[in-house]
C-alpha cells in the first residue's frame, strides 16, 4: 500500500509541476506578445500615402477595442493569480482619485460618446500595463522577456525597411509632410513615435547588458541608435542624452529633493520656453536667444489656439480626448483653419488641461511625475536599487521631457504611452516589494 502512495505522490508532484511550466509559459508568452502588440499595433507598416489631410482618429477602432480588452481580461487573471497583492497597491488615494476626475470628465465632455469610447480603451491599456509587470517572477525572467521582445521589433522593423520601404520609410509622395522624406519609422506610422519608441528600447538594452545578457544587450543598443539616427529624431536624440546624463547624476545623489531638483528642473525649463513663451513676453524673448528654432517648428501657433481655448473652460476641460478633431473647434477665424484638423496639441500637458481642466493637470502630475520619482527613492532605499530600477526611471524620465513636445499622455494605445506606464508600474512595484534576482 506505501508503494502505491508513493507512486500517487509522485504523479501529484508531476502533474503539479507540469502546470507551472505550462503557466511559465503562457505568463511569457503573454508579456512578450502584449508587448510587441503594444509597440508595433495591430495597424504596422501603414500606407501613408492613403492619409488625406484632416485624417484624425476617431476611437472606432473594433480590433484594437476588442484585442486589448481581452488583453485586459488575461493579465488580470494572470497577475490575480500570482500577484494579487501587487495589484491592491493600486487602490491609493492618489489613483482613486484621478480615475473619479477622468470619470467626471466624461460626464461633463462636450462629445461624451467619443470620451467614452476613448477612454474605455485607455482604461483596458492602463489594466494591461499594470498586470503585466506583475507576470515576472523575477527579474531575470523579466530581464529576458525584455529582451526577446526588443530583439522582435528590432527586427520587425528592419526587415521592414529592407523589404517594404515605401511602407517603412517618409516618402516624398506623402501627401502630409513630403519633407520627412528617407526618415526611417519602421512599423511604426511617423519618424518621431518610431525615434521616440527606439530611445526606450535602447535603455531597456543598457538594461540588459548590465543585468549580464552582453550579446544580445549589444545588440539592441546597437541596432536602436542606428534607427534612431537614420529616423532623424533629432528631439528624441538630443533628450535620450540628456537623460541618460541626469539619471547616472541620481547615482551619486541619495537626497530626494536634490534629485527632483536635478531631473524635474529640466522639465518645468522646457515648457516654460516652450507653452511659457506663447503665454509671456519675456521667455520669447529668451526663447528666441536660445539655439534652437523659437518656433519648435510651427508648435507656437498650436499652442497658442489651444491655450487660448483654455482659458473658455479651465476648470473641466471639453472632456476626455474630446476637443481635437471634434465638433468644439468651430467658426474658425481666418487662418487658423488648420485647427481643425489637428490631431492634438504637441504638448501632453497642455492636451491633459484641454481634456481634463487644470484639476485634471494637477491630478496627472502628482500620479504621472511626483509620485514615480517618489517611488525611485522608495525603490532605492529598500534595496531595489539596480539596473531595472535605473531603465524605468529611464523611461519614466523620457516620457516626462517628451510630453512637453508631443501628446501621448492617456492617448489609448499609443506605443510611447503604453512603454511609458510600463516604466511607471514598475517603479510602483519596486517601492512596494523586494525583488527577486
Amino acid at each position: 500500500m506505501s508503494q502505491l502512495a508513493d507512486a500517487s505522490e509522485l504523479r501529484t508532484v508531476a502533474a503539479g509541476i507540469e502546470r507551472q511550466q505550462v503557466m511559465d509559459i503562457v505568463r511569457g508568452a503573454t508579456f512578450i506578445g502584449t508587448l510587441l502588440l503594444g509597440w508595433v499595433t495591430l495597424h504596422p507598416f501603414e500606407s501613408l500615402g492613403d492619409l488625406q489631410i484632416g485624417d484624425v482618429g476617431t476611437g472606432n477602432e473594433l480590433m484594437t477595442y476588442a484585442t486589448f480588452g481581452a488583453l485586459s481580461l488575461l493579465t488580470l487573471a494572470l497577475a490575480m493569480r500570482s500577484d494579487a497583492k501587487g495589484l491592491a497597491t493600486l487602490l491609493s488615494p492618489a489613483f482613486v482619485l484621478f480615475g473619479a476626475w477622468l470619470l467626471i470628465t466624461v460626464v461633463l465632455s462636450f462629445d461624451p460618446a467619443t470620451s467614452v469610447k476613448r477612454l474605455s480603451l485607455t482604461i483596458c491599456v492602463i489594466a494591461v500595463t499594470a498586470s503585466m509587470m506583475l507576470l515576472p517572477k523575477s527579474q531575470h525572467e523579466l530581464m529576458h522577456w525584455f529582451a526577446i521582445s526588443a530583439l522582435a521589433l528590432l527586427a520587425i522593423c528592419y526587415l521592414g525597411i529592407l523589404l517594404a520601404p515605401d511602407l517603412s520609410i517618409h516618402l516624398a509622395s506623402d501627401p502630409q509632410e513630403p519633407g520627412l522624406a528617407g526618415n526611417w519609422r519602421g512599423a511604426f506610422g511617423h519618424k518621431n513615435m518610431a525615434a521616440a519608441v527606439m530611445v526606450m528600447v535602447l535603455f531597456l538594452g543598457i538594461y540588459v547588458v548590465s543585468s549580464g545578457l552582453w550579446i544580445s544587450g549589444a545588440a539592441i543598443i546597437g541596432l536602436a541608435s542606428l534607427f534612431l539616427l537614420y529616423s532623424a529624431g533629432k528631439s528624441s536624440l538630443t533628450l535620450c542624452f540628456a537623460v541618460l546624463l541626469l539619471t547616472s547624476i541620481t547615482s551619486f545623489v541619495r537626497s530626494f529633493r536634490l534629485r527632483a531638483i536635478i531631473l524635474l528642473t529640466p522639465l518645468l525649463l522646457l515648457n516654460l520656453l516652450s507653452i511659457g513663451a506663447v503665454m509671456f513676453e519675456g521667455l520669447a524673448g529668451i526663447s528666441k536667444l536660445l539655439p534652437f528654432d523659437s518656433t519648435f517648428t510651427g508648435r507656437t501657433d498650436i499652442w497658442a489656439f489651444a491655450l487660448q481655448s483654455l482659458h473658455a473652460r479651465l476648470l473641466t476641460g471639453y472632456g476626455f480626448a474630446s476637443f481635437w478633431g471634434s465638433s468644439a473647434i468651430q467658426n474658425l477665424p481666418e487662418g487658423k483653419e488648420w485647427a481643425g484638423f489637428a490631431a492634438h496639441s504637441h504638448n501632453g500637458y497642455l492636451d491633459t488641461a484641454l481634456g481634463m481642466g487644470v484639476p485634471g493637470l494637477l491630478l496627472l502630475i502628482l500620479v504621472l511625475v511626483i509620485l514615480p520619482l517618489r517611488n525611485f527613492q522608495r525603490a532605492t532605499e529598500g534595496g531595489n536599487n539596480g539596473p531595472l530600477a535605473m531603465a524605468l526611471l529611464r523611461i519614466w524620465l523620457f516620457g516626462l521631457y517628451l510630453s512637453a513636445m508631443e501628446s501621448f499622455f492617456l492617448d489609448r494605445s499609443d506605443p510611447i504611452w503604453f512603454t511609458f506606464l510600463l516604466a511607471v508600474f514598475g517603479l510602483h512595484y519596486l517601492a512596494r516589494f523586494r525583488a527577486q534576482a
